[in-house]
């Protein structure tokens, strides 16, 4: 395995957390306890024991009272956990401020790839015990069939759209560092059938598995009944479109609204068969630090 050169070094003035509790302070509120949290991911696990689904993508939002400029939001965010998918929108009713490390597709003369993420442990508070979780998130067989089974989907959703025997995964199971967070990565590629439109590539990978789970429709109707609130830009995607067609799109995590006077960000948890419904809450606390350092600033 090789581990990509450590974003999170551009941030080590920002000390990363192994542990963290329901974040309560600066008005910063949740619309999941963790016992609703925890409820919603046995009630997953029961739709996969059932056979509905392999695996599901949950998520709890938190929001907090907002008055300060979202584009120096921006940058703060930029400081505390730069990423390679980041950006900043700004309309005229909402803000999106994003550090996104995931792409979800990138077509570039009839070349399409896909680079999906799954499996997360928290950095370490020093550099022993930094690779001691990366040693574990790599070996952790829970994890790596996670990750292998949304590899598999996105090879099929490239399926769908590309020539026959192209589609191959380039690189797998590497390791990317961020801030507060490590992921294991994958990359798959492959070449556009003739005749490829744009609408047909983003029917095919549009959402993202990684934040939908799968089969990716059932998972869908599974998340709008545990999930209290709709996703809005959460697990959406933005980047550009051009001819050719041209098109580098990520995936919108790690990401925080602002709206009407409101900071609002979504952070989930892939749920598996044998999924510890306690770990995965954590694992969205671990995902939120950076929004939640950054809107404390």
């Amino acid at each position: 395995h090789r581990v990509l050169e450590d974003i999170g070094e551009r941030s080590k003035s920002t000390s990363p957390n192994s542990q963290l509790s329901p974040p309560s302070s600066n008005g910063l509120k949740s619309n999941l306890s963790q016992a609703d949290y925890t409820e919603r991911v046995e009630k997953a696990k029961n739709y996969i024991r059932e056979g509905d689904i392999y695996q599901a993508n949950l998520a709890q939002k938190f929001e907090t009272p907002f008055a300060g400029c979202s584009f120096q939001l921006y940058k703060k965010l930029m400081q505390v956990n730069p990423s390679p998918f980041s950006g900043y929108l700004n309309f005229s009713n909402f803000s999106l401020v994003s550090s996104s490390p995931e792409r979800l597709v990138k077509v570039h003369e009839h070349r399409i790839e896909t680079r999906p993420i799954a499996g997360t442990r928290p950095r370490g508070q020093k550099e022993e015990e930094d690779r001691v979780l990366l040693v574990e998130l790599l070996s952790n067989p829970k994890e790596r069939a996670e990750h292998l089974m949304l590899v598999d989907l996105e090879r099929n959703d490239l399926g769908r759209i590309c020539q026959d025997g192209s589609v191959c995964v380039t690189d797998f199971m590497f390791l990317e560092k961020y801030s507060h967070v490590s992921h294991i990565v994958s990359n798959i590629t492959g070449s556009l059938a003739p005749g490829a439109r744009v609408y047909d590539i983003l029917k095919s990978v549009f959402p993202g598995g990684t934040i939908t789970g799968c089969p990716k429709i059932r998972c869908m109707e599974i998340i709008s009944e545990l999930e209290p609130v709709v996703r809005g830009p959460y697990s959406g995607s933005f980047g550009y479109i051009g001819f050719g067609p041209y098109m580098d799109l990520n995936i919108i995590i790690r990401s925080i609204v602002i709206c009407d006077g409101t900071a609002s960000f979504h952070v989930g948890a892939g749920i598996v068969a044998d999924s510890n419904p306690q770990k995965e809450y954590q694992e969205t606390l671990d995902k939120a630090t950076a929004m939640i350092q950054a809107l404390s600033r």
